[in-house]
């Protein structure tokens, strides 16, 4: 059967077209391959422009041409099916085979014939965490998150404790080797030494590195076992003394949750909050508030000695798999790792508490390294292919030079996002490049990091993130040229571009009552907390309070 319809396919036939000008009788004869693959029109205007026809004859040729190719593929699709019964009648074709290979196109390509998607484990275990988390048994997920969180951390002090045993004596050995310099030991025995207390200190971190892996990866499978079973032994009714044992009780909530309040009272000591509205005719109302406090406050565990149940993430944990998300704004540099400042404290954090949900965030970055690379990859061929298109100035040469040198690295203003279960109060991450132009009193709404926090936001509202941080002065620690006007007039640009973005968000979302938290770092004065804090009321509408009295 394939012989046969390539017999009848890729055949030539003329186009046969006669028209008049004036006495004159002319014919236009076009040779085509069927089946043809170009739109007709696209056919018919590249001929009247190849062979210079005349601009009366227009709407004609196209009908003519347009009816002998619809004539032509007719004949071919006769002539494919009569071959193709010719061959079912002469046996040439299994008739059953054809029949089962007609059913099975047939189911494949029709919905109500498709079978339905097997749910992955990963979906099955987020339902089932997110009917436990709850329930009653919310508590007993919590208090074993704090137990294995309590181990990860003792396993990781035991680490710290090595290293530095690890390079105090290497730090003896070096200072005994360096009075011997000059003496009985040369220059290369120095670098010979510290060679080797390099590939020591590697050594022992990558042997910890895997311990905490390992365990890691078993306190998940355990975790995530136990889960499944803890919800099949719930939804059988004679598990009764089950269900009474994971009531929680008031009194140790009400003591946690005291205690709890206490930490977060001395954790954050200045912060006010706003309430605005926002809209020209229908109004959204949205929650600001300004704090003074570090970044990695709202990522970090706190210990409890009284109780395990960790109070301050429980709403954390409950809203996980909602349309209520909390995000984070972390301003990195163009690297996408984890090997210096913020952004090694931050991945710090996220190794203390095994992560039961998402994956560790070294893979989460390795995939994010992967997109890049492709995103790189795709750019570069369009720059290559500008240039070589429009080859008119020089400034294209400068571009091709500039994403060749930073092939695997992001540019100021584009972010990664990576996903969180085990933080305190925070779902995504938005990882924001940023360079040294933001420490500089002149940048404007323009400037990338401005667009990028625009970006951020527009995912916010797609992506269901209700609660937001930023860093309102757009650094995370205070240098010596960030002085009282810089601060001013970096928070009032930052203000008003955030108040903008916020507008544009009820296009984007409909118009959703959202929380924005705006953070300083923890070294700014206090006269400078207050100033800003009476910045932000003049630049957004602030509700204000009605008091009711009543008339005697």
């Amino acid at each position: 059967m394939k012989t046969n319809r390539e017999r009848f396919c890729n055949r030539e036939r003329e186009f046969v077209y006669e028209f008049k000008v004036g006495s004159q009788c002319l014919e236009l004869r076009v040779p085509l391959k069927f089946p043809v693959q170009e739109n007709a029109s696209h056919l018919h205007g590249r001929r009247t422009l190849l062979h210079s026809l005349p601009g009366f004859i227009d709407k004609d040729l196209k009908e003519a041409l347009s009816q002998f190719i619809e004539e032509e593929s007719l004949k071919d699709y006769d002539r494919d099916a009569e071959a193709a019964l010719e061959a079912v009648k002469s046996g040439e074709v299994d008739l059953h085979r054809l029949a089962s290979t007609w059913a099975k196109a047939y189911a494949e390509t029709t919905l109500e014939h498709a079978r339905p998607e097997e749910p992955s484990w990963d979906e099955d275990f987020a339902d089932v965490y997110h009917d436990l988390i709850h329930s009653p048994a919310s508590e007993t997920l919590l208090n074993l998150e704090h137990n294995y969180f309590v181990s990860i951390s003792e396993l990781i002090g035991e680490r710290d404790v090595e290293l530095k045993k690890l390079r105090e004596r290497q730090g003896i050995e070096m200072e005994k080797v360096m009075q011997e310099l000059g003496k009985s030991l040369t220059d290369q025995d120095v670098n010979s030494l510290a060679a080797q207390h390099f590939e020591s200190q590697q050594d022992l971190e990558n042997k910890w590195s895997n311990e905490l892996k390992q365990s890691t990866a078993i306190q998940k499978q355990e975790y995530q076992e136990w889960v499944m079973k803890l919800h099949q032994d719930l939804k059988n009714p004679k598990n009764s003394s089950l269900s009474e044992e994971i009531k929680v009780q008031p009194s140790q909530l009400r003591e946690s949750a005291e205690a709890n309040g206490r930490m977060y009272e001395e954790q954050r000591k200045l912060e006010e909050s706003f309430t605005i509205h926002l809209g020209a005719q229908l109004k959204t109302m949205h929650n600001l508030r300004l704090l003074r406090a570090d970044m990695l406050d709202f990522c970090k565990h706190k210990r409890s000695q009284r109780s395990g149940v960790k109070l301050h993430r429980l709403q954390t944990a409950l809203s996980l798999y909602s349309t209520s998300l909390c995000g984070l704004v972390l301003l990195v540099d163009n690297r996408i790792n984890s090997y210096s400042g913020i952004k090694r404290d931050f991945a710090t954090v996220c190794q203390e508490c095994t992560d039961f949900h998402f994956p560790r965030i070294e893979e989460q970055l390795e995939v994010v390294q992967q997109v890049v690379l492709y995103a790189r990859t795709q750019r570069r061929s369009k720059l290559k292919e500008s240039h070589d298109s429009g080859n008119r100035n020089g400034g294209s040469d400068d571009k091709t030079k500039n994403a060749d040198r930073n092939y695997l690295n992001i540019l100021p203003g584009e972010f990664y996002i990576t996903r969180h279960s085990n933080l305190s109060e925070i779902h995504v991450a938005f990882h924001l490049c940023v360079d040294d132009n933001v420490k500089s009193g002149n940048i404007t709404a323009r400037d990338p990091a401005i667009m990028g926090l625009r970006n951020i936001l527009k995912v916010c509202c797609t992506h269901d993130i209700t609660t937001i941080s930023i860093p309102l002065l757009l650094v995370h620690d205070m240098s010596e040229e960030m002085t009282i006007p810089w601060c001013l007039r970096r928070a009032e640009l930052v203000f008003k571009c955030v108040k903008g973005f916020m507008m544009e968000m009820a296009s984007w979302d409909g118009g959703i009552s959202r929380t924005v938290q705006f953070l300083v770092p923890q070294s700014i004065s206090e006269e400078m907390f207050y100033q800003l804090s009476n910045m932000l009321p003049q630049i957004f509408r602030v509700s204000s309070t009605l008091t009711l009295t009543s008339k005697h």
